[in-house]
């Protein structure tokens, strides 16, 4: 066996024992990607401890930047020498065109979500903070999450339960554990988890089915969060940090989502899921679903490749 050859490679070779059949099972796959992210988060976390830099300054992102690319790195070798699928969902080939499309959409969707409850007199903005906050924003709230949640959620989760049990149950587990995720966050709860499990679950799962890449999901996550937080003013996912200015929600919480913010509102429920249910038509145009495989087939024959 030729370890320099990846995994792809390896099973051309016939080397298909039942060994092998169960170290590619989608959930021995799913196990051993999770436990690769979480080694290297967990040595990138050493990382910014060991550099301890300040919150306002540019040396928080370029830590978390770090921190991201060793996360992107250790799936780009999970999917290009573990995964024995030919298909890598962090190729670089593109890359840029679509985070920045994600970005793009991100942004004025979210926009137009604080739009609506602005007209509807939810949101009230307040005095310029300053330009100072927006290196802890772009590090710990818009690039973090969006890079290692991505990969877990929808490169590891969601990929591995469609092989599974087809599209609809992997947008179902993986909508229902992210929102789960956030549970626990300040000022979190049963509410803000349903909801952040339809809107986010849906939209950014739909998202990874249409381009069957990261990319534009990472960039729709990051762009969600820094507009929210930093152009906006307003609590990201219960945590309420300064951005670029003062903002208070006001009137009933089924309009401003409370002190959770407007991820946990009626508007950004409706707006964000309807937006991902026209992605998932897309998707459909463009025969990305998976249907529920036959299990005995897949077990013999491979397992579907998404």
């Amino acid at each position: 066996m030729d370890f320099g050859k990846p995994a792809g490679v390896l099973l051309a070779d016939g080397e298909r024992g039942i060994a092998f059949k169960i170290f590619q099972s989608p959930l021995f796959l799913l196990l051993i990607g999770v436990a690769i992210q979480i080694a290297a988060i967990a040595l990138g976390t050493q990382i910014r401890v060991f550099v301890d830099p300040a919150n306002d300054s540019p040396a928080l992102l370029l830590v978390v930047m770090v921190v991201c690319a060793m996360a992107l790195g250790a799936h780009w070798v999970f999917n290009r020498y573990i995964d024995a699928s030919p298909h890598n969902d962090v190729q670089g080939k593109g890359a840029v065109q679509e985070i920045g499309a994600g970005i793009v959409f991100g942004f004025l969707l979210f926009s137009f979500i604080t739009g609506i409850v602005w007209a509807m007199g939810g949101y009230e903005p307040g005095e310029l903070i300053g330009w100072h906050t927006i290196w802890q924003m772009l590090a710990t709230f818009a690039l973090a999450p969006g890079v290692m949640e991505e990969i877990l959620f929808r490169g590891l989760l969601f990929r591995y339960v469609e092989r599974l049990a087809g599209s609809w149950i992997a947008l179902a587990v993986s909508g229902a554990l992210f929102g789960l995720a956030h549970y626990a966050n300040p000022n979190g709860g049963v509410v803000p988890a349903v909801a952040i499990a339809i809107e986010a679950g849906i939209m950014l799962g739909a998202v990874y089915m249409l381009t069957r890449r990261l990319w534009a999901a990472m960039g729709v996550h990051m762009a969600w969060n820094f507009t929210q937080g930093w152009v906006f003013g307003l609590p990201v996912s219960g945590i309420d940090d300064p951005g670029l200015i003062s903002a208070k929600l006001v009137g009933p919480d089924w309009l401003t989502g409370g002190a959770f913010g407007l991820e946990a509102s009626v508007v950004a429920m409706v707006v964000a899921t309807v937006a991902g249910l026209v992605l998932l038509q897309m998707a459909h145009k463009k025969g990305r679903f998976v249907a529920f495989p036959n299990w005995k087939s897949a077990w013999r024959n491979g397992w579907p490749q998404n």
